[in-house]
């Protein structure tokens, strides 16, 4: 009988996980240097909680038998199950934002030819804060991330999805919904050939284009005749794309404001954001002002950001620059008879505690020197101890 895995879950290998680890300490190393602490919220919580406020659609969620009446499902996100466990703490002490809180685990999401898919993420929560410099952090953040991994040929796709709703109620409300979908979904094609008057049309059409350097698409929407109510929303995009460029990093260039861009709008209420490299979606995110009013007994909210790291699509995204072989042990201790096995262990024991940083390895069998060196040389492992029966130590570098 052949066992085989679920659909969707994964074995991670030596190679994998050491590769995995590399970012993840990087990442993580930037996360705390920025303030942020590690949370962790359960796996399994019930299926009323992770969906509540819309922002985890149902049917994306692994249900599990219970013997409760409530049903359970695996998380595929963490934004909903950080939300649940800080609402009812933060109570109506505003002293205590904002929290800053990041996250280091798997998900696990139903997918829609009804497969199931295992994979890991890394992220923040920015609980309890509003305004550009919470939106600047969070994108910053987010951009000294990718800079500490390494990552090149990145972009961050930035939306609005306040600015883009209020874009969209401009449209006589019996066309929104088909311009939406049009919109999210980029399709120019099905937008000319809807059946609109020609002004409608033409603002619609308007509205698909206004991608590309953030200057020049806040220059065109300024200057629409379309947008004179919405100078406030214009004016705070103009004032964060202002503080991400006067960080001077590299990074800079790297922002393309997309104004067609959507993600759910139950969920999102201000910035919205992608980063694309490589024909990978490696993060995403954006703020969402409600949602911890879900979760607190009160109904009490607060404005809060965050994004995840897909860490496998970066994986595959930074494969050349990721370690390739796996560091190998640097001693090999040989106890050369069955008398001298103690005597082994214990100078093995020593070098661990000498050599902190290093592992080493004890030789399990009792076989000919010839072999031995074969096996460290095949192993990368440079230098062989041979314990004698009087448990003295005889090292011999291996090439």
């Amino acid at each position: 009988m052949v066992h085989q895995l679920p659909t969707g879950a994964k074995d991670l290998l030596p190679l994998d996980v050491a590769q995995k680890r590399w970012i993840e300490s990087r990442i993580q190393q930037v996360f705390q240097s920025w303030g942020y602490q590690r949370i962790i919220t359960p796996t399994v919580e019930h299926l009323r909680s992770l969906t509540a406020g819309g922002a985890v659609d149902p049917e994306s969620v692994i249900q599990l038998h219970s013997n409760s009446i409530d049903i359970l499902g695996l998380r595929p996100e963490f934004t909903a199950s950080i939300a649940r466990a800080y609402a009812a703490r933060l109570g109506g002490n505003v002293a205590t934002c904002p929290q800053r809180l990041y996250y280091n685990a798997n998900v696990f999401r139903r997918r829609s030819n009804n497969t199931s898919e295992e994979s890991f993420q890394a992220g923040v929560e920015l609980l309890g804060a509003s305004g550009l410099l919470a939106d600047g952090e969070i994108l910053m953040l987010l951009a000294e991330s990718l800079d500490r991994v390494e990552l090149e040929n990145w972009q961050i796709i930035l939306g609005d999805a306040r600015l883009t709703g209020a874009l969209l109620e401009l449209f006589p409300e019996q066309y929104r919904d088909k311009v939406r979908q049009c919109l999210a979904s980029l399709d120019r094609i099905s937008l000319q050939e809807m059946d609109l008057p020609t002004d409608v049309k033409g603002y619609a059409l308007e509205l698909i284009d206004l991608r590309g350097k953030p200057k020049d698409v806040l220059s065109r929407l300024s200057n629409s005749a379309w947008t004179s109510s919405l100078t406030g929303e214009i004016n705070y995009l103009k004032s964060l794309i202002e503080l991400w460029e006067s960080t001077g990093t590299t990074s800079v260039d790297r922002l393309i404001l997309d104004l067609s861009f959507m993600q759910t709008f139950d969920y999102y209420t201000g910035i919205v954001f992608e980063v694309a490299c490589n024909n990978y979606v490696v993060a995403q995110g954006g703020r969402y002002d409600h949602l911890l009013g879900v979760y607190h007994p009160q109904n009490i909210s607060y404005p809060s950001i965050g994004f995840c790291i897909n860490l496998e699509d970066l994986q595959q995204a930074l494969q050349s620059r990721l370690p390739q072989t796996l560091v190998t042990s640097k001693c090999l201790v040989v106890a050369q008879s069955p008398k001298a096995m103690q005597s082994a262990f214990a100078y093995a024991a020593k070098l661990r505690q000498d050599l902190a940083s290093d592992a080493i390895e004890l030789e399990l069998e009792f076989r000919a020197e010839t072999e031995v060196r074969n096996h460290a040389r095949l192993r990368g492992i440079t230098q062989i101890a041979w314990i004698s029966n009087d448990g003295a130590a005889s090292l011999e570098s291996v090439s």
